[in-house]
């Protein structure tokens, strides 16, 4: 995806998020987040989208602390959480191509990094806002979800934080059957690698043979988008095909969740 793309689609995704969090109400349960209110959510959501702003505007080179999170609630706290939403789609869109800033996984340039990042933050968090009405999910293009995962299989899970671990090594494969793309996640007592392969290079049934001709324990596949929030602990197991050993699915789903 290009740079604008990114930044269009999360000036949508924030738009949603906060629509859906003004009909919930900031008292509403958030299915997806145990624990969290609506409130919780805003402030959270916020939170991040200032301090993301903060590098993109101030050119810091090195991490910087976040600014806390407010005590506001109702109609202040939506407020809030909607002008600081406008102001990093507006630091965005009138950065620099060559903006030299920190950022925190691969990229081609910090400008698309903090688009990518932001975008993602944004969508998986407007999945939740949206859990919490109860009904159906906007709808995340193919190829937006194709890349969400590539950036959480490749960026964050190839950090040492990552808690995805296994003293016996194993294979997690995932296919996008609605694109051509398909990954290959060997988890080991290191952080997890993970590769994207060529279309059809990740033939041969889970629990076999992958193109590569090493032993796949498990296969998820399912469509892009569908994998895509279930990977982030959005949707169950269930709302994709498993094949082979579902326990390596579950080391997955048990440890992945994202830590900064």
């Amino acid at each position: 995806m290009e740079i604008t793309e990114h930044i269009a689609s999360l000036s949508e995704e924030g738009r949603l998020l906060a629509a859906a969090a003004e009909q919930a109400g900031p008292g509403a349960s958030v299915p997806t987040c145990p624990g969290w209110q609506i409130r919780h959510l805003l402030r959270h959501t916020g939170m991040v989208h200032r301090w993301a702003a903060g590098f993109i505007t101030e050119g810091h080179t090195t991490p910087q602390p976040d600014g806390g999170e407010p005590d506001l609630d109702g109609a202040e706290l939506l407020d809030w959480f909607r002008a600081g939403h406008r102001h990093l789609v507006r630091s965005l869109e009138a950065a620099p191509a060559d903006l030299e800033c920190w950022s925190f996984l691969p990229a081609p340039s910090p400008l698309a990094f903090w688009s990518r990042r932001q975008l993602n933050e944004t969508t998986v968090h407007r999945v939740d806002a949206e859990s919490a009405l109860g009904g159906p999910l906007t709808t995340v293009g193919a190829d937006r979800a194709a890349d969400g995962i590539d950036e959480l299989l490749t960026g964050f899970h190839a950090r040492p934080k990552s808690r995805v671990r296994s003293s016996v090594p194993r294979t997690l494969r995932v296919r996008a059957v609605d694109t051509d793309a398909v990954w290959t996640v060997r988890i080991s007592d290191d952080p997890p690698q993970a590769v994207r392969t060529p279309a059809g290079a990740g033939g041969g049934s889970a629990a076999g043979q992958d193109g590569g001709g090493d032993r796949v324990d498990c296969e998820l596949s399912g469509t892009a988008e569908g994998l895509y929030l279930t990977l982030w602990n959005r949707l169950p197991l269930a709302a994709v095909t498993l094949r082979g050993d579902r326990s390596v699915a579950r080391l997955w789903t048990d440890n992945s969740a994202v830590t900064w």
